[in-house]
């Protein structure tokens, strides 16, 4: 079974991601690949990260200690000769950065921010990336609405937002990343609750809105020249390198219309339709990999095919 457009095709790898007995999916959250190809997912559940290889074999888990049901942001990066993770937990308001095998390296909580956070104003962190100097930028986005820069080392910098639709306000920032693809680095924060992506510079200045092609964007995967991102409301979206759009991936225009979305009933589910895509990576290969939030986790494979003369199954 085939998805996508006569730009982009690929091939649904059925029954990818081989869970042992002993652990079960949550609400799958995020997704990332490291250089091997391996397949890190974030949930809800115990055993928090589970790894798989590029084939779908069950490799490691950890997390169980670290976290408590609050796995949300999911962010790999490479720094200083190894590959590292940066986590958001949004039931302890904190972000983790960690080794790809779980050993805590730094944790940032709550802004000492007294005019944005108090006992009642919480931080919850949605999302971080980090910026080619090794800037740490944390998004809010269920909590107050801003997004907070801090060194490496976790000093304090800057803060911007606020909640509110004009520019430089949000309304749920809920996934953040950085641009590098025009050589001058970019923020990209997906501003879910506006239906919209806002641009900035590393410092904190708006640069430009993009609103075409998305209804509630999640967050970012930069890879080549193109944009991937998993719009909440039922598809997964691909923009070239001008940020136009190549394709939607599964779009399905009624499934978060449907009575208890995003927890639908197990026959509504189909192998080639998206329902409640939360995270997306892509390996070396081009394969993207997909995560959706609901209850019972759904994780899918998608390998690329370079035949554009494929037929795609509708």
């Amino acid at each position: 079974m085939k998805m996508g457009n006569s730009m982009r095709v690929y091939e649904i790898a059925e029954g990818w991601g081989k869970l042992p007995p002993h652990i079960k999916f949550g609400y799958t959250h995020g997704i990332v690949v490291d250089s091997k190809d391996n397949v890190y997912v974030f949930h809800t559940e115990k055993h928090p990260v589970v790894v798989f290889d590029r084939e779908g074999n069950f490799l490691s888990s950890w997390g169980e200690e670290l976290f408590d049901g609050g796995a949300h942001g999911f962010y790999l990066h490479s720094e200083n000769g190894r590959e590292v993770l940066y986590t958001t937990d949004v039931n302890k308001g904190r972000m983790v950065k960690t080794t790809l095998t779980g050993e805590v390296l730094l944790e940032i909580g709550t802004p000492d921010l007294p005019n944005i956070y108090d006992s009642e104003r919480k931080f919850i962190p949605t999302d971080v990336c980090v910026a080619p100097n090794g800037d740490i930028y944390i998004a809010d986005g269920y909590g107050q609405h801003y997004i907070h820069q801090y060194t490496a080392d976790a000093a304090y910098i800057r803060s911007w937002g606020g909640l509110g639709n004009g520019v430089g306000e949000f309304l749920s920032p809920h996934g953040i990343s950085v641009n590098i693809r025009s050589g001058e680095p970019e923020l990209y924060i997906a501003d879910r609750g506006n239906h919209r992506i806002q641009v900035f510079t590393l410092d904190g200045k708006h640069k430009r809105f993009i609103d075409n092609d998305m209804d509630k964007p999640d967050n970012f995967y930069f890879f080549d020249d193109e944009l991937y991102f998993p719009d909440l409301n039922s598809r997964v979206t691909i923009f070239d390198k001008h940020d136009q759009l190549i394709c939607h991936l599964g779009e399905d225009q009624q499934a978060y219309k449907q009575k208890g979305w995003p927890n639908l009933p197990d026959e509504y589910y189909r192998t080639d339709r998206f329902s409640s895509p939360h995270g997306v990576c892509v390996d070396s290969h081009g394969d993207v990999y997909v995560a959706e939030w609901t209850v019972n986790g759904r994780v899918t494979k998608l390998e690329r095919v370079f035949n554009p003369n494929v037929t795609i199954t509708k």
